[in-house]
């Protein structure tokens, strides 16, 4: 295939399938037959290129992880069972006990409780600093073994200075890992920067469709291969063959799919900034930096609401957008900042560090974006306090 053709191109152009199929055949098996003893001794061996257990590897999510990699930039990747899947995986191959890892203050809840909960039971400590301050990062760093980054943020949507990051993580021999679940491969690419790891939620943008649950992390060779026979193999959060059928799928409209979240998402930020109702707008396209490595802009925002506006009424309100969690999928969302990294009682890193009680996560589906201004509108006049 030619070189020059773009990525989009490359995503929907396969290798021939079997009978000249023209969607990848979906291996919904979970074993693999071998013709003779010989073929089954030199696969436990590593030698050959014949699949085992689906557990391990199974051609579909072959097809998903090289797509993926292909697009990222990277080597290789290894696909998961969901995106904690991704990064408990990854940070377990990468850390071990005694080790101190390093992560942003605004990162996604349930990474902040692994790497302050979890991890701290196999003897790692976990530091989090002000992912926009250099100098408090190149401090922090010092001595660590990893640095977890999330640019841009899925609550604060703060970006960070990411080739700076790189270089000076590269200086100190500090692994760097990033989430980029917000950009997609297409928006932004980590490791062209010198980021070592990227992991996405493969659930939101790159399903596209809310109805799977899947994450991918992609790097050099060498750490895939280590991350697949260790983390994949034996903690045993695979992703199954239909799931990564699914994902293949929504790969092929994410191009088209991005263009239209960010038409939509750009023409209610224009709006919000300028409503009497809406103290804040989170977003980058709002917060503009000179080091910005966005190739567009995605349809996660967040809002901070003014005084005198209800935040319970205003989620309340919606007719077209729903309350929920995730993002990434063709509905609307509205999300209250603090009701959701509650649990149990606990707060996360993001009231810790002062999010506004005000504070609410909109997804911007593909749904008529006039439609979707007149829903806002609507919950907002509603959400005012008498």
């Amino acid at each position: 295939m030619k070189k020059n053709i773009t990525r989009t191109t490359r995503l929907l152009k396969d290798k021939a399938h079997s009978k000249r199929a023209v969607a990848p055949p979906i291996y919904q098996t979970s074993l693999f037959s071998f013709e003779k003893y010989s073929d089954l001794e030199e696969s436990f061996c590593g030698i050959g290129d014949h699949e085992i257990y689906s557990r391990v590897r199974n051609p579909t999510v072959s097809l998903f992880e090289e797509k993926v990699a292909e697009l990222e930039g990277g080597e290789a990747a290894a696909a998961f069972a969901c995106g904690m899947g991704a990064i408990s995986g990854v940070i377990m191959e990468l850390a071990e006990q005694g080790d101190r890892i390093v992560t942003v203050k605004h990162t996604y809840p349930d990474a902040y409780r692994f790497m302050k909960q979890l991890c701290k039971k196999f003897g790692m400590t976990t530091e989090f600093v002000d992912g926009t301050d250099l100098d408090a990062i190149e401090k922090s760093i010092q001595g660590a073994k990893l640095l977890y980054l999330e640019s841009p943020g899925s609550f604060m949507m703060e970006e960070q200075n990411l080739a700076a990051i790189a270089t000076l993580a590269k200086k100190h021999g500090v692994i760097t890992i990033i989430d980029n679940s917000w950009s997609t491969p297409f928006l932004q690419n980590p490791i062209e920067l010198g980021i070592d790891v990227v992991i996405h939620s493969a659930s939101k943008y790159i399903s596209g469709h809310s109805d799977v649950v899947a994450g991918i992390a992609v790097s050099r060779q060498e750490l895939i291969t280590e991350i697949k026979r260790n983390s994949t193999a034996l903690l045993g959060a695979k992703l199954s063959a239909h799931e990564a059928g699914l994902l293949l799928r929504g790969l092929r409209t994410l191009p088209v799919r991005l263009k239209q979240h960010q038409e939509s998402a750009l023409i209610i930020i224009d709006k919000l900034v300028r409503h009497p109702a809406v103290a804040k707008v989170y977003h980058p396209y709002v917060d503009k930096k000179d080091f910005s490595t966005l190739k567009g802009y995605s349809s996660l925002l967040s809002i901070d609401l003014a005084d005198d506006i209800d935040v319970i009424k205003f989620c309340d309100a919606f007719e077209i957008f729903h309350i929920g969690v995730s993002w990434g999928g063709y509905e609307s969302l509205v999300l209250p900042a603090l009701a959701s990294i509650k649990r149990g009682g606990e707060f996360n890193s993001a009231v810790d560090f002062n999010l506004s009680p005000q504070c609410v996560r909109l997804f911007i589906g593909l749904e008529d974006v006039n439609d979707l201004w007149s829903d806002i509108e609507n919950a907002l006049e509603k959400a005012k306090k008498a």
